[in-house]
């Protein structure tokens, strides 16, 4: 067997390209040579420390780019105008990049490209090209599963054949998942075409013969019923986790957790990309001032002095700081972190079930409403946050659910458990690492 040589390519977005990142250093530390394909525009932005990366083992990672197709000042959080662009134009480029890197390491040719979702026609260059593929799904397993029900939830009359709920119901698409609101599904708001181009996209990510998933059995094992080709292989863990994002994180915010006492300080993160409504940012501004205690709250750049994120008059935020990007893993993991306040985005739910804290639930859009479910009824290592009469999440809620966590050893004990349980999975011989190392075989053979 030879040495893999896997190309990695990622939807241009945080929540796609850190996975992914995490996922190229494993490898490499298994001995792997890795190109990682970014966009010119995604590559610029990204983190400059990632890319000198080197492994432990002296395996160095390579970039490289290709254009998305769109001009500078264009819009990329418009997602149906990038997703069009970059499989029209980087589709037709893609080939002659795998020429030049093959004629570069002629021993060592291109074996395997995996792709995030959005990406499959890669997996199609691929094939032609006669070199075998993967998808790595950004989101969690059970949210993978539901896309490729879609043929049967419109079979079965749940959804229409533009992906609309034909009425307002809970499904459950396995007997041990979780309710599942119609309203929920993961293509749920993002419009027909992009509905249809996620339905097109399930099919020809078939093409890929694994869909790697950065979950384990243990946290997700009625997802694994319904889809055969999903493999786990995480928690996707870095060897460095200074070098956890592709975005670099204030530094200072380690420093400041330093001096302040043991499972003291809420921590209080919403992604990379979400949107709070103005009145809502006041009063999660408000209720963290209300509860008197420390906390470390993330407002990113990109979301930052517009007018939804104005800081009401009478917040003072003595007790916390405000940063605009964290070293997430590494904060999760420090011992005065106490609570999570989280969005229940797929990479923030596995870090923080990976530091054993518990969380305040805050779900924004999709799938992130079925990972709280499974926080807080199936794993039962949080509480959800619930909106008033006027649809906010007021400042009395947030204090009466985090006096709630602070008087709950239950949580706090499921949650050390959950941590050791899923870290199992990475160890010597746990059910991940023989799988991610059943696929490196698959890859180099």
């Amino acid at each position: 067997m030879g040495v893999p040589h896997f190309l990695l390519i990622p939807y241009p977005t945080l929540g796609h390209a850190n996975p992914l990142m995490h996922l190229s250093q494993v490898l490499a530390t298994h001995g792997c040579k890795i190109t990682f394909l970014n966009t010119e525009f995604h590559h610029k932005r990204a983190n400059t420390e990632v890319a000198g990366l080197d492994n432990p083992n002296g395996h160095q990672i390579e970039f490289v780019t290709l254009p998305d197709g769109l001009d500078p000042q264009d819009d990329r959080s418009d997602h149906k105008k990038v997703i069009f662009s970059i499989k029209n134009h980087m589709h037709a480029m893609l080939p002659k990049l795998i020429q030049d890197i093959n004629a570069l390491h002629v021993n060592n040719n291109i074996t395997c490209i995996v792709v995030t979702v959005n990406m499959g026609w890669a997996l199609e260059v691929g094939h032609k090209m006669g070199i075998k593929g993967a998808l790595l799904w950004p989101a969690s397993a059970s949210s993978l599963a539901t896309c490729d029900c879609i043929p049967r939830l419109i079979d079965d009359g749940t959804i229409d054949s533009d992906g609309n709920p034909t009425r307002k119901q809970e499904i459950q698409l396995s007997p041990n998942m979780p309710m599942m609101d119609t309203a929920n599904f993961p293509w749920c708001g993002l419009g027909k075409i992009l509905f249809h181009h996620i339905a097109q996209e399930m099919q020809t990510i078939k093409l890929g013969d694994w869909w790697l998933c950065n979950t384990t059995y243990d946290l997700e094992p009625a997802a694994f019923t319904i889809s055969p080709i999903l493999l786990p292989i995480g928690p996707l863990m870095e060897s460095d986790t200074n070098k956890s994002s592709i975005w670099q994180g204030d530094t200072t915010c380690i420093d400041w957790l330093d001096q302040q006492p043991p499972q003291s300080v809420i921590y209080v993160a919403f992604g990379s990309s979400a949107l709070i409504d103005r009145n809502q940012f006041k009063e999660l501004a408000l209720g963290l001032d209300f509860l008197n205690k420390p906390f470390l709250w993330v407002v990113p750049p990109c979301n930052d002095n517009k007018a939804n994120n104005t800081y009401p008059d009478e917040f003072h935020g003595s007790k916390g700081k405000i940063v605009g990007w964290t070293p997430q893993k590494k904060i999760l993991n420090h011992s005065a972190i106490a609570y999570f306040i989280s969005h229940c985005g797929w990479n923030s739910t596995i870090e923080g079930v990976c530091a054993g804290v518990p969380f305040l639930c805050w779900p924004l859009v999709k799938d992130q409403f079925v990972n709280k479910s499974y926080i807080c009824d199936v794993w039962k290592v949080g509480v959800g946050l619930d909106k008033d009469e006027n649809g906010l999440i007021s400042k009395g809620e947030i204090s009466k659910k985090v006096e709630q966590l602070v008087g709950d050893e239950g949580i706090k004990e499921r949650s050390s458990k959950l941590k050791e349980l899923t870290l199992n999975n990475i160890a010597e011989g746990g059910h991940s690492s023989k799988n991610l190392e059943n696929f490196i075989s698959w890859a180099g053979s």
